[in-house]
């Protein structure tokens, strides 16, 4: 039998507008969408997405602790330590494997990172 598939929305307007959601659970994977965060710099996006996306793990049934892969999209990455930062406090303990890249931008001209996360859960 195959696995089920669940969507977890955060409710924001874009999920619908561009046809996603902010987490998919299919049997003991989850896979959370490209999450943002407003701030005045990258530390603090950073640490917004990351709460965001420990939030869409929660209503996955998972945790932060269950993470075992993030992508990290930055729009300078002179401004990796900051982001970086963010991620440690985060997952210092938990380790995943990551992947921290510079792109030339995101969706919005104000948005600094872009966190993913992949969970497998035992």
């Amino acid at each position: 039998m195959p696995a089920q598939r669940r969507h977890i929305s955060s409710g924001s307007i874009w999920e619908e507008r561009v046809g996603y959601s902010r987490a998919v659970r299919v049997g003991n994977h989850v896979v959370v969408a490209g999450t943002t965060c407003d701030g005045p710099d990258a530390y603090v996006q950073a640490k917004g997405a990351i709460a965001k996306i420990e939030q869409a793990l929660e209503e996955a049934g998972a945790s932060l602790d269950d993470v075992v892969r993030t992508r990290m999209y930055v729009t300078n990455i002179d401004h990796w330590e900051l982001v970086a930062r963010a991620h440690a406090e985060a997952f210092a303990e938990v380790r995943p494997v990551a992947t921290m890249v510079e792109v030339s931008r995101l969706i919005a001209p104000e948005l600094l990172v872009e966190i993913e996360a992949e969970v497998y859960i035992e």
